[in-house]
């Protein structure tokens, strides 16, 4: 098979998994791409809705023999849920533009305190991604025969892989075919808690009285204090039940016009839907007198509890509901993991954007989904979930902690908003409210859980997000040194001396030189001064092409997109005067799209036919020493193209730029 045959078949094989290229310059492609309320809710609010899976479980378990005081947590559970859900619709209302906890604190608390929350929220959607497919794993096993045990954890890492194909695709795709799941779950679950709490509605005044003497027994054995230290550890060890709140507040560029109203649509149907399923379950475990079992969920005992012993004229009906609501459970965990490939990739971009990691975090894909971005999800996701082979208690303590990490500096970073605008905001007192109990509730759980759980997984959490700081501090770094010397060589040609003779609009049968540059600076002088040097007097035309590459940064809106081309257009134009000026007969020509090695291409062979006696020319950033981490930091958009033209049979050189010792930032839109 020839390798132009075999290229086929492998792109015939990538779209009929992927689906065909979308069109960035589609003016209807935000409308078809964004999410109404109910989609957002299924895509970002089923991994706080599948918390209850777990979240209520580990609770209740830390209760130990002291079940009376699930009571009290239903309370607090509904309570917390409520106001962190609160808090983070105002931060929907003051950064519509989506970025949640990583934004807030970057903005509102500076950069440091912007790469902690970045890096928790990052280490936080991996373990969103394992801590769901790991609980479903849990649950859909919990109704299968204990000999198939063995098979969890492929069949973990196959619904994995599943996903991430879907998420390559697309996020409505993805979330519109995991759709019949989730409102499976929320029937499944609302005929539980409904049925169970009226079918046992007679035992509340017995459930009452047993509270009261549980609490004097108590208060005689522990004391006030014991008591509390007890019930506070039972709410900090529930703390995953409150993960993924803030999804909304991160994934708001998916949302349907008008953003904010969507996106507080959508923040309300989650906290009513989590509060509801979480205390109803709670309460049910009282109802029902649940006992921990070897190898089962909590819920799982529960739901046998509830329809076990249903049956319709000999039929056993309780059988196939307990099927259908332990498999929506654990499907809906699968769902959950959703959150985690939408609001992963998104914060990864946002951070790329501020140079603290890899710009390529940033690109967009030919189906405008954030590739290398679920690619590393899905990938760190599987090798988590095989080190810890697939024990959902280890990874629920690692997960809660980042959580809130994030949720604390959010609300830190809210109380100072409304601090430093007090001067402006009549009512800040009463808006910063729900900021500072936001922040004490979710600090005072994230230290708990630190000093509960330190041994059990807690310190592997912190070793991991101290390293990512560490390791988006050396990049950060990276790109500022760089920056540093590319803002030096643009200073070195601030004045160049004009000629006698000013160049006009180019003659199409002279000689002419195309140049591939970027943002107008010193990389793209140097190159066009070292055309001349190599070639003196030879080329009289000079053509400047560029590309206004579309990443996650920009693709917010057609306003956006049309700012970024503008804005190329600008420094073009920069270009040619220039040019013109030092004698040349100068134009532009650009192009618009994700892919700036394609883009540039296409403009090129277009120029080669304006332009029959042409010649193409490249800038490249040369390191003195080549490494590895190069290709991660910087794309090698001029060798992508001269590659493709030289299969054209046009000629192209590549202009060496020599950075010494340290590589250089992303000085251009695709061709550095």
């Amino acid at each position: 098979m020839s390798a132009d045959s075999q290229h086929s078949a492998f792109e015939r094989l990538r779209r009929s998994l992927l689906g065909a290229p979308r069109d960035v310059n589609d003016p209807g492609i935000f409308h078809k791409m964004a999410l109404v309320p109910l989609l957002a809710w299924i895509g970002l609010g089923a991994d706080g809705l599948s918390s209850s899976a777990y979240g209520p479980d580990e609770a209740f378990r830390a209760l130990g023999e002291h079940k009376y005081l699930a009571v009290f947590l239903c309370l607090a559970t509904a309570l917390t849920v409520f106001i962190i859900s609160a808090a983070y619709s105002r931060v929907i209302e003051h950064f519509p533009s989506g970025g949640g906890g990583y934004v807030v604190a970057t903005k509102l608390l500076g950069r440091q305190a912007g790469v902690v929350s970045g890096c928790a929220l990052l280490v936080d959607y991996i373990l969103t991604v394992t801590v769901s497919i790991a609980a479903g794993g849990d649950a859909i096993f919990s109704m299968l025969p204990s000999t198939w045990q063995p098979a969890k954890l492929l069949v973990e890492i196959a619904v994995l892989m599943i996903l991430i194909v879907l998420n390559l695709r697309g996020i409505k795709e993805s979330v519109t075919a995991l759709m019949p799941i989730f409102l499976l779950f929320l029937v499944t679950h609302l005929v539980l808690i409904v049925g169970g709490i009226g079918s046992h509605a007679g035992r509340i005044p017995q459930l009452t009285e047993e509270v009261g003497t549980g609490l004097h027994h108590g208060m005689s054995t522990l004391g006030f204090g014991g008591l509390l230290i007890l019930f506070l550890r039972a709410y900090s060890m529930g703390g995953g039940t409150y993960t993924g709140i803030e999804a909304v507040s991160n994934g708001m560029q998916i949302m349907r016009e008008p953003h904010v109203q969507t996106g507080k649509r959508t923040m309300l149907y989650m906290a009513v839907s989590l509060a509801f399923t979480a205390t109803g379950i709670l309460l049910l475990y009282l109802l029902f007198a649940v006992v921990p079992q070897e190898g089962q969920t909590l819920n799982a005992v529960l739901v046998r509890a509830f329809a076990g012993e249903w049956h319709i004229g000999g039929f056993a009906i309780g059988k196939w509901f307990i099927v259908a609501t332990l498999a929506s459970e654990g499907a809906l965990l699968f769902v959950a993991a959703q959150t985690g490939f939408i609001d992963g990739p998104r914060v990864m971009a946002n951070m790329a954007v501020d140079s603290w990691l890899p710009h390529r975090f940033a690109s967009l894909s030919d189906r405008l989904t954030i590739k290398d971005g679920v690619l590393l999800m899905g990938v760190s996701a599987i090798v988590l979930l095989v080190g810890m082979k697939g024990q959902v208690d280890a990874l629920v303590v690692m997960y809660a902690i980042n959580v809130f990490v994030g949720f604390t500096l959010s609300n830190l970073g809210m109380c100072r908003f409304w601090i430093k605008h007090r001067a402006e905001q009549p009512a800040w007192a009463r808006k910063i409210i729900i900021h500072v109990v936001g922040a004490a509730l979710c600090a005072g759980i994230l230290c708990v859980t630190v000093v509960e759980k330190f041994a059990q997984g807690a310190w592997l959490t912190l070793v991991i997000t101290g390293a990512a700081v560490a390791l988006c501090t050396l990049v950060s770094r990276h790109y500022r040194t760089v920056g540093k010397k590319l803002a030096a060589l643009n200073s070195e040609f601030a004045d160049l001396p004009a000629t006698d003779h000013n160049g006009g609009e180019p003659d199409l049968e002279a000689r002419t030189a195309v140049l591939l540059v970027g943002k107008f600076g010193g990389v793209g002088i140097h190159s066009m001064l070292a055309i001349q040097k190599m070639f003196p007097d030879y080329f009289k035309n000079i053509v400047f092409v560029s590309v206004a590459v579309v990443d996650s940064g920009s693709f917010k809106g057609t306003h956006e997109i049309q700012a970024l081309k503008d804005d190329v257009d600008r420094e073009l134009v920069k270009y040619v005067e220039l040019a013109r000026r030092l004698g040349w007969n100068a134009a532009s020509a650009t192009a618009i799209g994700i892919d700036p090695a394609e883009e540039i291409t296409q403009v090129c062979l277009g120029l080669a036919r304006t332009y029959p006696r042409v010649m193409f020319f490249a800038g490249k950033l040369i390191w003195q020493r080549e490494n590895w981490t190069q290709r991660i930091l910087h794309n090698e958009t001029a060798y992508q193209v001269e590659r493709r033209l030289q299969w054209k049979g046009l000629p192209i050189t590549i202009l060496p730029l020599r950075i010494q010792d340290k590589p250089a930032a992303r000085d251009q839109r695709g061709t550095s």
